[in-house]
């Protein structure tokens, strides 16, 4: 559930005309998402400041700081551009919670926003999707504490954790198995001031819903894992941090659509399709 002073923060692109590489952010408070307010945006100044990638285009009519703009004349970009992307292993249960905490790096060049496919090579085998409550970081930050690892968060949004599963077991580090072009869906906004500690996390595939969990079947916490990847490393405006992800999956292939849902953020989809540089 979202608190009364929630909003959602989005990176968008404007389709009237679209200019490659122009973004803006834009911010909407209303409670209803698919109500006529919730698809009416007001564009915002970057809530990264300090972090170039995530700099606000030059404006241009009817796209400055307080102009509306409807949600038909935009599309809606990954939520922000991280320097870096963290996933978490083996965070389920009280299983995981009895492991040390172990992150593992994504490029963030595999990020992709609402929309754009999943890509996979011919040779890359079994791919599963990964729905995930992800932390959105909003200031730069070193050396968090629990009483105030939360003031790091500008939000949350979901990401999508693509894991290929049979180099994941020949690749110790998992680069090859997390860090492929396209392997980080996220998305289709930020949420702020959500309660994370009990929120339904599920996966639709092709139509299909599988099993779903919850964010408290996590085995370590949103404030823990901020304490623990700031105990030996800066986190920037922007980063992602995938939590774990508890609940069912299917594999993916090419013609294939998934959609990761969370409850109080919504929906990513994203096709898959063969990989276009093959």
């Amino acid at each position: 559930m979202t608190s009364s002073r929630s909003c959602r923060i989005a990176r968008v692109r404007p389709l009237f005309p679209a200019t490659p590489n122009e973004q803006f952010f834009v911010a909407n408070d209303a409670v209803d998402f698919a109500s006529e307010a919730g698809r009416n945006w007001t564009v915002v100044d970057s809530p990264f400041p300090g972090s170039p990638a995530n700099g606000s285009s030059a404006e241009r009519p009817g796209w400055h700081t307080g102009a509306e703009v409807p949600e038909d004349s935009f599309t809606f970009l990954a939520p922000s551009v991280p320097a870096n992307v963290f996933g978490m292993a083996h965070n389920t249960g009280q299983p995981g919670r009895d492991l040390p905490a172990q992150a593992f790096h994504k490029a963030a060049t595999s990020v992709i926003g609402p929309g754009d496919a999943i890509e996979l090579a011919s040779d890359v085998g079994y791919v599963d999707p990964e729905a995930e409550l992800t932390v959105v970081v909003g200031r730069k930050v070193r050396g968090l504490t629990l009483d105030n690892a939360r003031t790091a968060i500008l939000g949350f949004t979901i990401g999508n954790d693509v894991s290929a599963r049979d180099l994941q077991r020949s690749d110790e580090l998992w680069i090859s198995a997390k860090s492929q072009d396209t392997f980080t869906p996220a998305g289709p906004w930020i949420v702020t001031d959500l309660d994370d500690s009990e929120l339904s996390i599920s996966i639709v595939h092709n139509g299909r819903e599988l099993r779903a969990a919850s964010s408290a079947d996590l085995g370590w916490k949103v404030d823990e894992i901020l304490v623990y990847l700031t105990s030996f490393m800066t986190l920037h405006p922007g980063d992602l941090i995938l939590t774990g992800f508890p609940a069912e999956c299917a594999r993916i292939e090419p013609g294939d659509v998934v959609t990761c849902r969370i409850e109080g953020i919504g929906e990513l989809s994203n096709p898959v399709k063969t990989a276009s540089w093959e």
